[in-house]
């Protein structure tokens, strides 16, 4: 097959190790050819074009900032984006033809870019991977009200993209039965799993690296336990509850935490850290893909944080990262999320709900009490993702789906 593969992630290389483009490479190595259409945001200040290597070509247009900017810039390059991918195909993928189109939420305004495709290619399927419920998402955290113009307008644009995708893969089950409830108007058929995954490393991080080394250069204690937070300090985590839950274990003597990211609320982390001069807390504002996966062969304990107003199921991709390094995931979340019922039912981690503080600190001092458990929930998190996230499994079942669809 020819696949196009739309995204507002950026890539720029194929071989980066990231959910898009590890299951991407599956499909090239099954003989299938790949192009990707990602953004190359204002503010690197390049204009479109088209990278061609290792068997893939990347159209890289040039788009407003989507990432990591406030929620009206953040919203302006969303509603104009499609626009801007459209051009983008007619002037570089003109003479492609195209046998799947396969595309993520965010965002939800692809509408105008897919029916054009879809017309030029009749036969094309058109595969959602569902990696974000929006509007319901940023309502829930009051980013915009139920009642107001942005969240009727994006849920029309929600709906539409849901009616031009021949099927829908959802990251979890509780995905999944969300879609279906709140979207009758979608044949149930269609709605499928499609979770999140990674290409699992042959050996974890911490054998090739050296790990004293690695904790004196970011100054981090040789001895104590240590928890790592890695990704995006948004809205959805809750800034307000990492704060608490640091706060609460400010004269902890066993552990240490590593706060590791950027996002647009960040600075009430950076604020709580200024005030209160912690201790047994380090932040890093980011850091390349390389040197995170190094930084992860040195802790103990993931930490995942999401905001317990959600009433969509996310289900955090960061998840994946710590446990391809052997180690356990703590997640706080809401509970409307199935991710918590997945790490104890797969007994590689702990959860508790994101406003149950003492819960929260109860958990981690039985942690901190039991660090042969730490190890061997390590290492079932690293079975578990070889068995059920690897993007190979996820190759295979999207093609079984495409050829199971009644065309």
């Amino acid at each position: 097959m020819n696949i196009l593969f739309l995204t507002v992630a950026d890539i720029n290389d194929i071989n980066e190790r990231m959910i898009y483009t590890d299951l991407l490479r599956e499909f090239i190595a099954r003989g299938h050819q790949v192009t990707i259409i990602s953004p190359t945001e204002r503010r690197n200040q390049t204009f479109t074009h088209l990278i061609e290597k290792n068997n893939s070509k990347i159209l890289k247009v040039r788009t407003g900032n989507i990432q990591k900017t406030n929620m009206i810039e953040r919203g302006l390059t969303t509603l104009v984006i499609q626009h801007q991918f459209l051009f983008a195909v007619k002037s570089f993928l003109n003479d492609e033809s195209f046998d799947l189109l396969l595309y993520s939420t965010p965002p939800v305004t692809f509408n105008h870019v897919l029916k054009y495709l879809k017309k030029r290619n009749k036969a094309a399927i058109t595969y959602l991977m569902l990696k974000d419920i929006f509007p319901q998402n940023a309502v829930d955290i009051d980013v915009f009200s139920k009642n107001s113009l942005f969240n009727r307008y994006f849920r029309q644009k929600e709906k539409t993209l849901y009616s031009v995708s021949d099927i829908i893969g959802c990251m979890s089950e509780a995905n999944r039965q969300y879609l279906i409830k709140h979207n009758p108007q979608i044949p149930p058929e269609i709605i499928t799993l499609c979770p999140n995954s990674i290409a699992p490393s042959e050996l974890a991080s911490s054998a090739l690296t050296d790990t004293d080394k690695i904790k004196k250069q970011y100054s981090l204690p040789l001895e104590k336990l240590l928890f790592i937070y890695g990704g995006n300090f948004g809205k959805p985590q809750d800034i307000a509850f990492i704060v608490s839950v640091l706060q609460d274990n400010l004269n902890n003597k066993k552990v240490h935490f590593i706060m590791c990211g950027s996002g647009t609320e960040l600075y009430k982390l950076e604020r709580y850290l200024t005030d209160s001069q912690p201790d047994n807390v380090t932040l890093i504002k980011g850091l390349p893909q390389k040197a995170y996966n190094e930084l992860l062969s040195t802790c103990d304990v993931g930490l995942i944080f999401l905001d317990h107003r959600y009433t969509i199921p996310n289900f955090p991709s960061r998840m994946l990262s710590y446990m391809d390094n052997c180690m356990p995931v703590f997640a706080a979340t809401d509970p409307c999320t199935d991710i918590g019922e997945v790490i104890l039912k797969g007994d590689f981690g702990w959860w508790c709900e994101s406003n149950d503080l003492s819960e929260y600190s109860r958990i981690l001092e039985s942690i901190t009490h039991s660090p042969s458990v730490i190890q061997e929930k390590g290492k079932k998190a690293k079975t578990y993702l070889t068995e059920n996230y690897s993007s190979s499994t996820t190759c295979e079942t999207i093609l079984e789906q495409i050829n199971k669809l009644d065309r």
